[in-house]
């Protein structure tokens, strides 16, 4: 490419995914703010180079451009183009809508052109994220129309795939799902753009995931991963890792898809905004199998600080710590009030998105002894079983059936039910969820006074515990068939709940399990003695470091950097930049237009979505406030206080176990430390310390 061609240059490198060749060029070129080809050129490569609020800057300014041209036309299809940005990675409705209605107005009384069928495609989304499939069917239509008259292949890739998800999720499983192999086909063959044809992957395994099709799953996800490979850019190599975790969830091993969960948390960070709570929750459930139940809580929590449901993984999580009053009050008001954000890894509607939530409701009721309760939920699941005809919807609803029956003391239908709950999990692969059943079989066989019988099961489920890595499950199994029924102590737990770690001058007292011992103090024990006075609160190093120094009192709080659990808000992902306040600022005014048409629409469905999402946003923007009212700083003194406080957290414990081994390898088992710094308690048997 000719120098004197730095255009057309910089958009070679964009086409072989050198982006930050095309950024650079882009920089060096001094009429490029103000010129249509530039911004877009700039607009595609910081998405490529993961810049999201780039991205969205950059068509923001296309927009704005081509509005003062007197492009009408160019700056619809611009509008269009973020509306879509926003609506792949955000997962806020309201502004999505806020740019569609700035192109729909532009475009009011013109001819049809391709910046209708992107108008469509993205109204299809926007429509079926928020639940309503009539708008849903009518834009798709318009969108596959739109886009074989004009030429714009995504509108009629993404049209069609709505349709088909449409199909599923009106029970025809045979003819939705061999529509997704039609467009399965065409995105092989190499003639969609590689953002779509990453997308539309994404939402095939999807479309499986959410009919519990594991098979179908399995098999889009190998052939979205070979095409990955030097194709995949933005967040959708994140998006794929999360599929392979939710897989390895059921398939195993739990530590690899453990993983892959905490890989897709990196990959995701700068691209999902309220959505990032989709691969905390995966990370949590993994945990919650693996048996450790304090690594899921943290995943759930953060989750839920994302303004994500964690349900049902975090009822579940409450029964496994034997807090069945607690689980039950969860899992009936997840039931009652399902949570409408929108999702489009999720059915959007209808009973199909409550399966999961059943089937920890039957489980939950069975360990309440709730006879009425179970009965409801495993009917309840029957039905959606017989509407969509998935093996694995099937296999919990038996699992159900077998719990209702148990608990009501009906043992012979419960063996059939158990049994058939078996053979379904065993032939689909789902060693995990067949060893569960399993142990349902086997109260089963123990109150029929089989005893051999039952331990024939619990020996079963244990080799196939110990295969997945669950655990906490093979330590229950092993107390169950040494004759024992209380469950097993989490390793490092201390036996004495009573601590101490309190500073008297020069030195301090750390008492713990009943063992006491006096060391110097040091920063680092300092540091954790300001973690362990506040169980569960992340602190950034900043801040650990000002109270330290005394440039901040100790009591210091603000209402902008705390959360209702007196966490900080965010779940310790990366704070926001000026430049990211600022987008979000912009955000929060898109969405006051939403709320404003909606209340004039009269239309308060709408209207609560849209407040939802402001909600989000001024909790997102409050989260880059430090203690103070201080911006959160993510340049270099933070990292070089992190690397500080680390250092001397490592230090003191090293130190602190030549004296007190004990309460050394119980503060690194309980210690996280990073840019946010947390002492997390054992949900179980937590330590209350003296300090």
């Amino acid at each position: 490419m000719s120098e004197s061609d730095p255009l057309g240059e910089a958009r070679a490198a964009a086409e072989r995914g050198d982006w930050q060749r095309a950024l650079d060029l882009a920089a060096s070129n001094g009429s490029a703010g103000s010129s249509a080809a530039w911004l877009e050129l700039r607009a595609q490569a910081s998405y490529g180079n993961g810049d999201f609020d780039g991205a969205v800057s950059s068509w923001e300014a296309l927009y704005a451009l081509r509005l003062g041209e007197g492009d009408e036309v160019d700056a619809a299809r611009a509008a269009a183009m973020l509306a879509m940005f926003l609506l792949i990675d955000t997962g806020l409705m309201a502004p999505v809508r806020a740019w569609l209605r700035r192109a729909e107005t532009l475009l009011v009384g013109l001819p049809e052109t391709p910046a209708h069928a992107l108008i469509a495609t993205v109204r299809t989304y926007e429509r079926f994220m928020c639940g309503d499939m009539a708008a849903v069917r009518e834009q798709a239509a318009k969108a596959i129309d739109l886009g074989v008259r004009f030429g714009v292949t995504p509108a009629m890739v993404i049209g069609r795939v709505a349709l088909a998800r449409l199909t599923l999720l009106e029970g025809d499983l045979v003819g939705g799902l061999a529509q997704l192999d039609e467009i399965a086909t065409l995105l092989t063959s190499g003639e969609v753009d590689a953002l779509t044809t990453g997308m539309m992957y994404c939402e095939l395994i999807c479309a499986a995931q959410g009919l519990a099709l594991h098979d179908r799953a399995v098999e889009w996800t190998d052939v979205m991963e070979h095409w990955g490979h030097g194709a995949a850019f933005g967040g959708i190599g994140g998006r794929c890792r999360v599929h392979r975790a939710e897989l390895l969830k059921v398939s195993g091993p739990c530590d690899r898809a453990e993983e892959e969960a905490l890989l897709a948390c990196e990959e995701l960070r700068p691209w999902m905004r309220r959505e990032f709570g989709w691969p905390l929750v995966e990370l949590g459930n993994i945990r919650l199998r693996k048996g450790d139940l304090a690594g899921a809580e943290a995943a759930f929590v953060a989750a839920h600080a994302r303004a994500w449901s964690a349900q049902p993984g975090l009822a579940l999580l409450r029964l496994a710590q034997g807090e069945v009053q607690a689980a039950t009050a969860m899992i009936d008001d997840a039931i009652t009030n399902p949570v409408d954000l929108p999702w489009k890894e999720r059915p959007p509607f209808g009973e199909l998105r409550l399966a999961p939530l059943l089937e920890a409701q039957a489980e939950i009721a069975a360990a309440a002894g709730d006879v009425a309760t179970a009965r409801r939920a495993a009917d309840t699941l029957g039905r959606i079983a017989d509407h969509f005809p998935s093996p694995s919807l099937r296999a919990g609803a038996q699992l159900a059936e077998a719990r209702a029956r148990l608990v009501a003391g009906d043992l012979a239908s419960a063996k059939a039910a158990a049994s058939g709950a078996v053979v379904l999990w065993v032939d689909l692969g789902a060693p995990f969820d067949a060893a569960v059943a399993r142990t349902v079989l086997a109260e089963v066989r123990r109150r029929e006074g089989n005893l051999d019988g039952a331990r024939l099961e619990w020996q079963a489920a244990r080799s196939a515990f110990s295969s997945f890595g669950a655990t906490g499950w093979v330590n229950h199994c092993d107390d169950i068939l040494a004759g024992g029924h209380q469950p097993p102590v989490l390793p490092g737990t201390p036996a004495d709940g009573s601590a101490v770690f309190r500073r008297e001058g020069n030195t301090r007292v750390v008492r713990l399990g009943g063992q006491a011992t006096v060391v110097r103090d040091l920063k680092g024990l300092r540091y954790i003695a300001r973690l362990l006075a506040e169980p569960g609160r992340e602190f950034h190093v900043l801040d650990l470091v000002a109270v330290d120094n005394g440039s901040l009192p100790a009591s210091t709080r603000s209402e902008h950097d705390l959360d209702d659990d007196g966490r900080l808000a965010g779940g310790g992902l990366p704070v926001l930049d000026e430049r990211a306040r600022e987008a979000y600022r912009r955000r929060l005014a898109e969405v006051e237009e939403d709320i404003d048409e909606a209340t004039a629409m009269n239309d308060p469905v709408r209207c609560e979505l849209a407040e939802q999402d402001r909600e989000y946003l001024i909790a997102e923007l409050r989260r880059a406030v430090g203690l103070g009212g201080r911006h959160r700083s993510t340049g270099a003194s933070a990292e070089r206080a992190r690397t500080a406080v680390t250092r001397s957290l490592r230090y003191a414990l090293a130190r602190l176990a030549e004296h007190h081994p004990v309460a050394a390898a119980h503060l690194d088992q309980h210690l996280r430390t990073g840019t946010y710094c947390c002492y997390s308690p054992d949900p179980i048997a937590p330590v209350e310390w003296q300090t």
